[in-house]
């Protein structure tokens, strides 16, 4: 409940001596000057200022699945530009944005449903051809050298180890994906079309990614990750399975405990 300021004049007192009040009449101040009017102009500037960078500069995201790790761990809470790459279209050429570049991480909307946000990274370029034999990427007909990628121990995955399998497809394939990717493949190379960006996730064996539902345009692309601006752990779960939930999540408010902290990847860069 607000609290309404009482309504009084005050006197001033000038500096370099004091004031004769018998000749000089006192200086009043009203609450539409010092009181709640003010303090709600202030506020919504406030306010103003950061809807404006939320809409427009930086987006907070939490990561709730682990099929970025170790790169991103579930519980991070991230930064992500979103003016780093700019708008998509003719208006690019009006400011210097950075270009998409093959092993960046991006956040973007879900092909499947935009309404969710997805981060994963870039691993094809439009007109780059693609290829996985045993689970290494090849790129133009050339091995990608990926550090950031993690083989976890788990069943073999003809599908998924070895993209474009066309003889045989997991049960998760989208089945618009499945059609689609049999007209983009020639002598066992998948070829990314214009505007579009093939993306995985870096841990390779517990990622839904482009192998599974298809290729992200350039449109549904928000930004890049910043930094971690804050790491909780979560609670021991059960081994984490491959799924279609986003690797992403808006903010929604207060923070967990911070006991739950783990500071060492406070302020962390994400690369």
């Amino acid at each position: 409940m607000s609290e309404e300021l009482p309504s009084h004049e005050t006197t001033v007192q000038a500096a370099g001596g004091p004031i004769d009040t018998a000749d000089a009449a006192p200086v009043s101040i009203s609450i539409s000057e010092t009181g709640l009017l003010p303090m709600l102009q202030s506020l919504a500037r406030i306010v103003a200022i950061a809807l404006f960078i939320l809409t427009f500069i930086v987006q907070p995201f939490r990561i709730p699945s682990a099929s970025m790790e170790r790169t991103l761990l579930v519980g991070d809470f991230l930064l992500v530009n979103k003016q780093v790459y700019g708008p998509a279209g003719a208006w690019r050429w009006l400011l210097p944005y950075s270009k998409i570049e093959r092993s960046e991480i991006v956040v973007f909307h879900y092909p499947v449903d935009p309404s969710l946000h997805l981060v994963k990274r870039v691993i094809g370029l439009p007109g780059d051809r693609l290829q996985m034999e045993g689970g290494v990427v090849y790129v133009n007909g050339a091995a990608l050298r990926e550090p950031y990628a993690i083989y976890r121990p788990t069943r073999m995955d003809n599908y998924r180890d070895n993209f474009p399998q066309m003889g045989e497809a997991d049960p998760a394939v989208e089945t618009r994906w499945w059609i689609q990717m049999r007209s983009l493949v020639k002598d066992g190379e998948l070829t990314v079309p214009p505007g579009c960006y093939f993306v995985m996730g870096d841990n390779r064996n517990d990622s839904q990614d482009s192998r599974y539902w298809g290729f992200v345009p350039r449109a549904a692309i928000v930004g890049e990750p910043l930094l971690i601006y804050l790491s909780l752990r979560e609670p021991d779960t059960e081994a984490p399975q491959r799924t279609t939930s986003p690797a992403v999540t808006p903010v929604p408010g207060p923070v967990p405990l911070l006991d739950k902290a783990r500071w060492s990847r406070t302020l962390r860069v994400v690369r």
